[in-house]
C-alpha cells in the first residue's frame, strides 16, 4: 500500500486529488507536510497519543479515542502482507487464516467510530477536512481509506508522490 508506484490508476486518483483539495483547505501543501513530519516525530506511534491530537505550526488533527499498540501493530503487519503481496484489491480480510480474520474484524470493530479531522490553526487559512479509517466496512470486505493509510503509516515521500501525480 505505502508503494505509490504498485497503487492502480483509481487509487492514484483518488489520493492525488483528495490530498490537493485537503491541502488547500488547511492553507496549502506545505502545512500539510508540515503536520504528517510532526505526525512521524511523535514516538512511539502518533495514533496512540493520550491527547488524541497533533499540532503542527500551522494546523492540528485531532481524534475520538486512542488507538492501543496491539491494533497499531495489527495494521503494520496488515501493510507488511499486504506489501509484499502486492495485491491491488485492498481487502484486508483476503487470503487470511481465521485466527487472523477474528483479529481483523476485531480491530475493525474498534477502529470503526475512529474520525480524524484536521484544521488549520489560522480559520483564514480553510475549512479544515475529516476522514474515517476505513473506505469500506462489510461482513466480508473491509478496506483501509488510503488517507488513513497515508498519513499514518506511508512515508512522507508517498504523500509528495500522491500530490504530485498527474491525472
Amino acid at each position: 500500500m505505502c508503494n505509490f508506484n504498485n497503487l492502480d490508476q483509481k487509487k492514484k486518483e483518488f489520493l492525488h486529488l483528495f490530498l490537493t483539495k485537503a491541502a488547500k483547505n488547511i492553507g496549502g501543501v506545505n502545512y500539510l507536510l508540515a503536520l504528517i513530519e510532526a505526525m512521524r516525530a511523535k514516538k512511539p506511534h502518533p495514533l496512540m497519543q493520550k491527547n488524541c491530537q497533533i499540532a503542527s505550526n500551522n494546523t492540528i488533527i485531532k481524534w475520538n479515542k486512542v488507538v492501543f499498540k496491539d491494533k497499531i501493530d495489527l495494521i503494520q503487519n496488515i501493510l507488511v502482507a499486504h506489501r509484499e503481496a502486492e495485491e491491488k484489491d485492498f481487502n484486508i480480510l483476503h487470503g487470511t487464516n481465521s485466527k487472523v480474520k477474528k483479529n481483523i474484524i476485531n480491530m475493525s470493530r474498534a477502529l470503526a467510530p475512529l474520525k480524524f479531522v484536521i484544521t488549520p490553526q489560522n480559520p483564514n487559512d480553510g475549512e479544515g477536512f475529516s476522514f474515517t479509517v476505513f473506505e469500506t466496512l462489510e461482513d466480508d470486505v473491509i478496506v483501509f481509506n488510503p488517507v488513513f493509510i497515508a498519513l499514518f503509516f506511508c512515508s512522507t515521500e508517498f504523500t509528495k508522490k500522491a500530490i504530485k501525480y498527474q491525472i
